[in-house]
């Protein structure tokens, strides 16, 4: 079972798991994805957020892939709500 975190939406959940399957992805490819199903500017929030409490990271050129941390948290090794986030929000 995951143990999510407070400041984490169902968003987070499918934009993990369409990382842990593509191996990598942009804001834009994950829109157009069917089991994503939110906008690009919302996606594009929510993986800011992600990279901010370490679960993915941004290569640049807008994609992103996930982190180890990422991973356990999948796994259901990582309770979310003990993660920081690298600057105040």
């Amino acid at each position: 079972m995951r143990k999510s975190a407070e400041w984490m939406s169902i968003a987070d959940e499918r934009i993990l798991e369409f990382l842990s399957e593509n191996d990598s992805g942009s804001p834009t490819s994950m829109s157009k994805n069917e089991f994503v199903r939110f906008s690009r500017p919302h996606i594009h929030e929510r993986c800011q957020k992600l990279e901010r409490h370490g679960l993915i990271r941004f290569l640049g050129n807008g994609v992103y892939v996930l982190t180890d941390e990422g991973q356990q948290y999948l796994d259901g090794d990582l309770d979310a709500a003990e993660l920081e986030s690298d600057n105040e929000e």
